[in-house]
C-alpha cells in the first residue's frame, strides 16, 4: 500500500526557493521494517496533496503545483528536509500551519518517531503575521533600561496568598530593585485571589513604589483562560492601567494567542511556556523548543520563557544558547528571538527556573544582555526576607551586566554575599 501511493516526493536536484515555499526539517526514524526514504515521502504526501491510495480526483495539474519535494535525505543522522509550496498554507493562521506539517503525521503507523525540528517561512508567510507589538526595543523603551538585563521575579508561593498580600509582597519586592514582577503559571482567578482584586491591590502598590523610587515597574498578570475570559481580564488589565499580561502558550493555544494579540491593547504579552515539555523534551519525537519560538513571535508574543542553561528547567546550553544544536545554521531559539526576521521586532528571553544570584554570572556570560532574569525561589527565599533577597538580585544583575566578578561584588553588597553564600553552600 504505502509503497506506490506516496512515491514522488523526492527530488534530490531541488533547490528550495525560500521566498515561495516553506522548508520544513524532521527528524524521523521509521517503524521496524520500513524504508526510511519511503516513510520520508509519505510524511511529505500526508502533509500536503497525499493519501494512502492513488487518487483519480487528483489532477497531473494539482499535482505539479502543489506537490512537496523532498530534497534533503540523511539517513544516518535521521533528518529530512522538504520544501514545501506557500499555496498549501493560509497567512496568517498558526493553526492550519501545524495541522499541516504537524497533524497526521506523526500518528501513521509506518512511523515509529518523528519531530518537527524547524520551519523556514518565506518573507511572505511571515509578514501575513503581526509579531509583537513592542519587542525588545519597546519593552526597554516603556520601562527606561537601555542596556542591562532586567530584574524579574515571581511571586512565591505560586498559589496561596491573597490579594492583600500580593500587593505588599510586590511592593517590597519593588521597594529592593526588581523591575518585573509576575504571577506564576498556574494563578489565574482562584477562590482565596480573585483576578480583578489582585489587578487592584498589585497597581496601587505599584504607584506607591514608583512615586518611592523613581523607577518604572511592570506587573505581569497572568490572564490564561479561555479565550473570552482571557481577554476581558487583559481589557481589565489595562483599564486599571497596568502594563503588561502573561498567556501560558501551550494550554491556551495559538489561535487564543493570536486572538488576544488581533486586539491590539497595546499591553506587553508575556509567555510562559508551561507544558512544553509534553512535547519539546524528547530529541526524537515531537516538535522542538525552536519551532515554538518562531510560531510565538508570529503569533504576537513579546517576551518568552527560553529556560536558563544553569537553572532547574530543561534546555541545556547547546539548546537554549546556540551551541551547534539546531540544524538550521546552527541556530539556537534565543538567537532567532533576537535575530532580524522581516519586519518582525525581536522577542525578549526569559531566563526563568531555579536562579539564585550566583548564577546570574554565568547565564549572562551565555545569553547576553537582552534577557529578563527571573528569580522566584532566588529572591524569597534568602533568609533575610523578599525585600533583601530583591536587594541582592538587582546587585548581581547590575555587577555582571558591569563585567564585576562575584568576589568583588560580594564585598560591596552584604546582601550578596549571603545569598551568594547561603544558596553555594546548599
Amino acid at each position: 500500500m504505502y509503497q506506490t501511493s506516496y512515491k514522488g516526493y523526492i527530488d534530490l536536484n531541488h533547490d528550495p526557493d525560500y521566498s515561495s515555499e516553506v522548508v520544513v526539517t524532521y527528524y524521523l526514524e521509521p517503524a521496524k521494517g520500513q524504508d526510511f526514504a519511503t516513510v520520508a515521502e509519505a510524511i511529505a504526501g500526508e502533509s500536503s496533496i497525499g493519501t494512502w491510495t492513488h487518487l483519480e480526483t487528483l489532477s497531473e495539474q494539482t499535482k505539479q503545483k502543489l506537490s512537496p519535494h523532498i530534497f534533503s535525505v540523511d539517513k544516518e543522522r535521521g533528518f529530512i528536509k522538504i520544501a514545501y509550496p506557500l499555496d498549501l498554507f493560509e497567512k496568517g493562521s498558526i493553526p492550519q500551519i501545524l495541522s499541516s506539517i504537524g497533524g497526521n503525521v506523526f500518528s501513521m503507523k509506518i512511523v515509529e518517531r518523528l519531530r518537527l525540528e524547524d520551519i523556514e517561512f518565506p518573507k511572505e508567510l511571515i509578514d501575513s503575521f503581526p509579531g509583537p507589538y513592542y519587542g525588545i526595543p519597546g519593552i526597554r523603551q516603556l520601562i527606561g533600561i537601555k542596556k542591562r538585563p532586567l530584574v524579574g521575579s515571581i511571586m512565591k508561593p505560586k498559589v496561596g496568598l491573597n490579594p492583600a498580600e500580593y500587593g505588599e509582597l510586590a511592593y517590597k519586592t519593588w521597594k529592593g530593585g526588581v523591575d518585573v514582577i509576575k504571577d506564576d503559571e498556574n494563578l489565574t482567578s482562584l477562590v482565596f485571589n480573585k483576578f480583578e482584586d489582585r489587578v487592584d491591590e498589585v497597581l496601587k502598590a505599584k504607584r506607591r513604589v514608583e512615586k518611592e523610587t523613581g523607577e518604572k515597574k511592570i506587573y505581569v498578570f497572568n490572564v490564561t483562560a479561555p479565550a473570552h475570559i482571557a481577554l476581558d481580564r487583559a481589557k481589565y488589565v489595562k483599564t486599571k492601567g497596568g502594563d503588561c499580561i502573561m498567556v501560558d502558550i501551550v494550554t491556551m493555544g495559538w489561535s487564543a494567542i493570536q486572538y488576544l494579540r488581533a486586539q491590539n491593547l497595546k499591553l506587553i504579552i508575556h509567555g510562559h511556556r508551561a507544558g512544553h515539555s509534553t512535547y519539546t523534551k524528547d530529541p526524537h519525537q515531537g516538535i522542538s523548543m525552536l519551532v515554538v519560538a518562531k510560531l510565538s513571535r508570529l503569533a504576537g508574543i513579546d517576551q518568552l520563557h527560553t529556560g536558563t542553561v544553569v537553572g532547574k528547567m530543561e534546555g541545556g546550553p547547546q539548546e537554549v544558547a546556540n551551541l551547534d544544536y539546531f540544524l538550521h545554521e546552527d541556530d539556537g531559539f534565543i538567537d532567532h528571538l533576537r535575530e532580524d526576521w522581516s519586519n518582525l521586532k525581536p522577542v525578549m528571553p526569559i531566563a526563568s527556573g531555579g536562579l539564585h544570584p550566583a548564577l546570574v554570572w554565568p547565564l549572562v556570560d551565555t545569553l547576553g544582555q537582552d534577557l529578563i532574569i527571573n528569580f522566584g525561589g532566588g529572591i524569597h527565599g534568602h533568609p533575610d526576607g523578599s525585600y533583601v533577597g530583591a536587594k541582592a538580585a538587582r546587585a548581581a544583575v547590575e555587577a555582571a551586566s558591569k563585567g564585576i566578578d562575584p568576589k568583588t561584588a560580594m564585598k560591596k553588597n552584604p546582601e550578596l554575599k549571603t545569598a551568594i553564600e547561603y544558596w553555594t553552600k546548599k
